[in-house]
């Protein structure tokens, strides 16, 4: 891991400069991995944005964003939302060691809803689950949800076998979890964005 302890300071020098749009923290790498309680950089970022008031989309499986609360608040145009691929911990321990449990993510996003701010659930990879369980559990939480479907496949399947979820990792698992998740956020009356 490369820790980017000058990130904040750049962000001061930078933000002032650039053309005004959404800040998405993170798309590629969780902005609340463990490391972040010691550095606090994402924190330090977000205190740099705050001053300039650009919008922000958090994404993050981790319930340590509730730490930051203060700050977010602060930010008059703010999406918080939480990566839950499966409602089941077990499944989750699987395919996210490490990560916090699905069940301090729903609890960290209803605190988060709590406040007033805006919510999301990414619904990604699409991870062994039952749909109807899983929209039930984050109905009233979020004020929208994306999905999509495991992207590169063929690089994942020794670990599906390894653990007896092959039949997981195929588009007829895919397309039917979709149409269940599609049918459930109907019934729950939520907006929902499909990314496949």
């Amino acid at each position: 891991m490369d820790i980017k302890i000058n990130a904040p300071h750049l962000l001061r020098y930078q933000l002032p400069r650039v053309k005004r749009g959404t800040i998405w923290i993170a798309s590629v790498c969780d902005p609340y991995q463990p490391v972040e309680a010691k550095y606090e950089l994402t924190r330090k970022c977000l205190s740099e944005i705050s001053r300039f008031q650009f919008p922000v989309f958090i994404q993050t499986k981790s319930d340590l964003v509730l730490r930051d609360l203060d700050l977010l608040s602060q930010i008059q145009d703010l999406e918080i939302g939480f990566s839950i691929a499966t409602e089941d911990d077990c499944v989750a321990r699987i395919f996210e060691p490490g990560a916090p449990s699905i069940s301090r993510r729903l609890m960290a996003l209803e605190k988060i809803k709590k406040q007033g701010l805006k919510t999301f659930v990414f619904i990604g990879p699409i991870l062994p689950q039952n749909p109807e369980r899983l929209i039930k559990e984050i109905s009233g939480l979020a004020d929208r949800v994306f999905i999509d479907r495991l992207n590169y496949t063929f690089q994942f399947l020794s670990f599906y076998r390894e653990h007896n979820f092959e039949s997981y990792a195929r588009d007829e698992f895919f397309l039917q979890t979709k149409r269940l998740l599609v049918e459930e956020l109907e019934k729950q009356r939520l907006n929902y964005e499909l990314i496949f």
